[in-house]
């Protein structure tokens, strides 16, 4: 029996220890398995390298009402969820606490956290009640701190954690220009392009309209979006040199004047046609049209009354066919353009440029050129759709030679200081306007736009993180043949495998039958 008893003992004494030992190793050594495609719920390679090189502490404080009902309750869960991830990978850099702000004192500091409370839901007593609440978080480091005030995105919570942590670890933030002067949206009208921009940059206007105008050579990027006024030899002389000192430049530009508002499209002359082919690409004058689009609300006439119908309308494309090796748009799904032109990158092999082609049509696409009424109700034959994988957004990169010297060593009106550029890239869309608040409201739209920016600042460490889960994969486009079968497969084969089922059983019911007479 002491045997027994002592036997029985070791094995509890043996099971606790490996049960400790276990919890020890799992302390120190953080791993998690996430079997979501783009690795949701898993911190990016940005994020461990961002904590990983943090040279001081940072301290996190977690401001989360307790006892919160479903879904708040999930919110505190994931948060304390990723912190403990940055945590493990901080090299001992990173705390975090969490607070419940219950009582005055624990409020007042919440709040002058910059953390305000907000009305929730909650069920008590079978009614439905409001309670303030508190969800935010606050971030220090040295003097600086950054502050998440409500957490209600969890898809964007890393982007969110990582961007704070990268504004407050910044020392200097790098120089990003715009151009003005030839009718360019302000940038500060597009609120939230310039929302997100500004939170890592510093944005600057950069007026190339007078003959003096020069661009100053410590940005990060030249962005050049929709101008409408057509560009003098002096602002292309600028932007040339600007790239062959080592500029890297976004042409974000509308080749075709098109509204829905107007119905009808006019051809833009902006100039930069030779400048743009010189770099090793081509914008069509053109307009590209797919099947796979986004929708429109329309009047449309039902009897006696008239009726808000949604109908697809294909110039406005779903860029859904996108490079994978590309960080810009490798996550991205569902960006949509407006009325976007088509590129031709035919002619950077033989200019010694390196191209890639980031977004295209779908396998269902056409193009229209020369004058077009904008029809909304029209329907578009197999003809005009005929095309496939169409080039809409492209990134050139290589050495560029000037477009302002001459063959032969003579030099034109304008005598360039570099005549080729080291190595650099260009990124060019057929659509300046796809960043506007308008589409923005599109988050891959946005997303594209501040990934550019990211990756012609030699920034592309958020982009990873900020296109994760950032919108639903639009759905495959398939043939009239494909969606009656699938249509009437689903009508006719559950019945039929209940029949075939309760046959199967019928039969089997009359051989044991038959069987069991015969043994009888």
């Amino acid at each position: 029996m002491n045997t027994k008893k002592t036997q029985t003992f070791l094995r509890v004494l043996l099971v606790l220890g490996i049960l400790i030992l276990i919890n020890f190793i799992s302390v120190r050594l953080f791993s998690r398995l996430d079997l979501t495609k783009a690795g949701v719920y898993t911190l990016s390679d940005a994020s461990k390298n961002l904590v990983r090189n943090l040279d001081d502490r940072v301290t996190v404080k977690a401001f989360f009402t307790e006892d919160l009902p479903a879904p708040y309750n999930n919110n505190r869960r994931q948060v304390l969820d990723i912190l403990n991830e940055y945590k493990a990978y901080s090299k001992g850099n990173l705390f975090f606490e969490f607070i419940n702000p219950e009582g005055e004192k624990n409020e007042r500091e919440a709040q002058q956290a910059g953390i305000p409370p907000v009305e929730v839901q909650v069920v008590k007593e079978d009614k439905f009640e409001v309670k303030r609440a508190f969800l935010g978080l606050e971030l220090l480091y040295e003097d600086k701190k950054e502050t998440l005030p409500v957490i209600q995105n969890l898809g964007s919570l890393e982007y969110d954690i990582s961007a704070a942590m990268k504004r407050l670890t910044t020392h200097a933030k790098k120089r990003i220009g715009y151009t003005t002067g030839h009718q360019e949206p302000e940038l500060t009208s597009m609120q939230k392009a310039n929302q997100e921009i500004s939170a890592q940059y510093e944005v600057a206007p950069v007026d190339l309209s007078s003959s003096t105008a020069t661009i100053p050579q410590d940005l990060a990027a030249l962005l050049i979006i929709a101008p409408q006024k057509k560009f003098s030899d002096t602002a292309k002389f600028q932007i040339d040199q600007y790239l062959m000192h080592g500029g890297k430049i976004a042409f974000l530009l509308n080749k075709v004047n098109a509204t829905l508002q107007q119905r009808y499209t006019q051809p833009m002359e902006l100039g930069l046609d030779d400048l743009l082919e010189n770099y090793g690409i081509r914008m069509n004058n053109d307009l590209v049209r797919d099947a796979q689009c986004a929708n429109i609300t329309v009047m449309q006439q039902q009897g006696q009354f008239q009726m808000q119908s949604q109908i697809p309308f294909p110039y406005l494309p779903n860029g859904a066919d996108v490079s994978r090796s590309n960080p810009i748009v490798k996550d991205l799904q569902g960006l949509i353009f407006y009325f976007v032109s088509s590129l031709d990158t035919s002619l950077a092999a033989n200019k010694g440029l390196a191209s890639e082609v980031l977004v295209r049509s779908s396998k269902h696409s056409g193009r229209q050129t020369g004058f077009l009424m904008i029809d909304p109700l029209h329907r578009y034959s197999q003809d005009e759709l005929s095309e496939s994988g169409i080039p809409m957004a492209a990134v050139v990169s290589g050495s560029f030679k000037s477009a302002f010297a001459a063959p032969g060593g003579e030099s034109k009106a304008f005598v360039p200081q570099a005549t080729k550029s080291p190595e650099t890239r260009i990124v060019v869309v057929g659509d300046g306007d796809f960043m506007r608040d308008d589409f923005a409201g599109n988050r891959s739209n946005l997303t594209f736009f501040i990934n550019i920016v990211d990756y012609l600042a030699d920034d592309a460490g958020l982009i990873t993180i900020r296109s994760k889960n950032v919108a639903q994969p639009p759905l495959e486009q398939v043939s009239d043949g494909t969606k009656k079968l699938l249509k009437y497969g689903d009508l006719l084969l559950p019945p039929l495998l209940v029949i075939g089922y309760g046959l199967l059983r019928w039969r089997r019911r009359v051989a044991l039958k038959r069987s069991f007479e015969s043994q009888v």
